[in-house]
């Protein structure tokens, strides 16, 4: 049995699409990543799965369960850390916690509070108020808070956004050690570095699957079709690269850009992309092939996906 399961599902706020026949599976004891922009229907996938709203179209089953008919059920067995989780800033570490487990009917929480404590290095601050803390150290508050009343299923939206560098990298520490205990983790992300730990993702836009697939394999379907180039000249000459024939694409990623080339008959050399530039008189600091990274394959397929928009295929495929 799958830990979460969207089967077709629909979901539409006024005229707005949120969710076009979005169909998924989670296993028992995977991280999986939703991942997309803004807009592409990520919360509301999150809120689905916590019976918060209820789909139009289609099925969702969480543990194999309705989370909508079956709420009580489904919250005992799930932890849901939204965007704007909602800590008590004038009770302490310890009272917060103390307060999500009694919310959630835990009566004997002591030995899971000094656990979690133990495990997000919050101990020393257990008497500190929750106002008094970091961002990092109210987010890893906030997960405990979660977790105190064990559950099997943990959905994160977006946990690490406006977390300073140092305290994501301790947060996905922890989530690395939950994980490890059996935990099923569902979390959205904007941060594409971040998707690329999860063992499976999901690429959304615009309520659509794009894709759904371990990183790796997402990244491998643009092995030697990624060249980056940095050139001489104020910004990367996106226009000039475009015209080249064969090129597919290009994106630019600060001073350089990525050229994704085509493949067979439409492969393009570096040599080729030398020869481009330097005709129009632009100077070529280097150009190279590159690994694919998530984001380089999320932009290949929101552009496929765009292009594509007015045709009856509703996904982009790889």
């Amino acid at each position: 049995m799958s830990a979460i399961e969207f089967a077709g599902v629909g979901k539409r706020y006024g005229d707005v699409q949120a969710l076009d026949q979005l169909s998924f599976a989670v296993a028992t004891g995977e991280m999986f990543g939703v991942i997309g922009p803004d807009g592409a229907g990520k919360t509301t996938a999150i809120r689905l799965a916590c019976g918060l709203l209820r789909p139009e179209s289609g099925r969702v089953t969480v543990l194999g369960r309705d989370p909508v008919r079956e709420h009580r059920a489904v919250t005992l067995s799930v932890g849901y850390l939204s965007q704007r989780f909602s800590l008590y800033g004038d009770l302490t570490i310890d009272e917060n916690i103390a307060f999500f487990a009694e919310i959630h009917g835990v009566r004997r929480y002591g030995p899971a509070r000094d656990r979690l404590l133990a495990m997000t290095q919050l101990t020393n601050f257990r008497g500190r108020r929750a106002d008094r803390l970091s961002g990092g150290m109210k987010q890893k508050l906030a997960l405990a808070c979660t977790l105190v009343h064990e559950p099997e299923v943990l959905l994160l939206d977006e946990p690490t956004t406006g977390v300073d560098p140092v305290s994501r990298r301790e947060f996905w520490k922890l989530l690395s050690e939950f994980l490890a205990s059996g935990l099923t983790i569902v979390m959205t992300t904007p941060y594409l570095d971040e998707a690329e730990r999860c063992a499976r993702v999901i690429l959304l836009h615009e309520g659509r699957r794009l894709a759904i697939e371990r990183p790796s394999v997402l990244q491998a379907t643009l092995d030697g079709r990624l060249v980056e180039v940095i050139a001489e000249a104020e910004r990367p000459p996106i226009d000039v690269l475009s015209a080249i024939d064969g090129v597919e694409d290009v994106q630019a990623f600060g001073d350089r850009a990525h050229v994704r080339v085509g493949h067979g008959r439409q492969a393009v050399t570096v040599a080729r992309i030398r020869e481009a530039l330097q005709a129009r008189g632009i100077g070529v600091v280097s150009a190279r092939p590159v690994a694919a990274t998530l984001e380089d394959v999320f932009i290949g397929l929101i552009s496929r996906d765009g292009a594509g928009a007015s045709g009856a295929a509703p996904e982009a495929r790889l």
